[in-house]
């Protein structure tokens, strides 16, 4: 009895299930945006450095409290002046506001291993409610003995909604930065 008692978390009277820490394992995982550039192609991107910070009570995620951070720093496109030009004031202004952020505030279930991901995203200080696709890749316990789980996100942001301003124009008339932004973040979790 005792350990049912523990399991379920009776605080004061009241039962709760335990909540279980989860998170991210970065070498299994990867934060990546796509843009379109010149109206003719597109540029990938991803940050090096981020933190997740999940709990739930339940495998199947579906009662998730998440929040992210990527430090805006550790941006990587491959390219040393493009990553410079990012971090400047055109775009993120890394210096003055070095962090973005993703606050959850809904995780709902809407078929087979699939969720719709409600939250705030800040950038520059700017805050806009943004809904993300989730596929839920599973659970299962590795050769060592740790809970993983794996999922995928992704969505679509305008960058101008953030201020990020940079609006370049090509000979033609396009933008040379497109507006749009796709992220997809594959996030592999470990169980704390």
């Amino acid at each position: 009895m005792k350990n049912l008692i523990v399991a379920l978390g009776v605080i004061g009277g009241t039962t709760a299930l335990a909540q279980d820490k989860w998170t991210a394992d970065v070498a299994h995982s990867t934060v990546k945006f796509t843009i379109p550039h010149m109206a003719i192609s597109e540029v990938e991107g991803s940050f090096k450095v981020y933190d997740a910070d999940v709990t739930a009570s339940k495998d199947d995620f579906s009662d998730a409290k998440i929040n992210f951070a990527v430090d805006i720093n550790s941006i990587n496109t491959e390219n040393e002046k493009r990553d410079g030009h990012l971090k400047a004031d055109d775009f993120f202004n890394a210096a003055k506001h070095p962090k973005m952020t993703f606050k959850g505030t809904s995780f709902k279930k809407v078929g087979d291993n699939k969720y719709e991901l409600e939250g705030d995203l800040t950038i520059r200080d700017v805050t806009k409610k943004i809904k993300l696709d989730v596929v839920y890749g599973g659970l299962l316990k590795d050769q060592s003995g740790k809970h993983r789980a794996g999922f995928k996100v992704s969505g679509n942001i305008n960058r101008f909604d953030y201020g990020l301003k940079f609006n370049a124009l090509t000979e033609a008339g396009g933008l040379v930065v497109g507006k749009d932004v796709a992220i997809t973040v594959r996030l592999e979790l470990l169980k704390s």
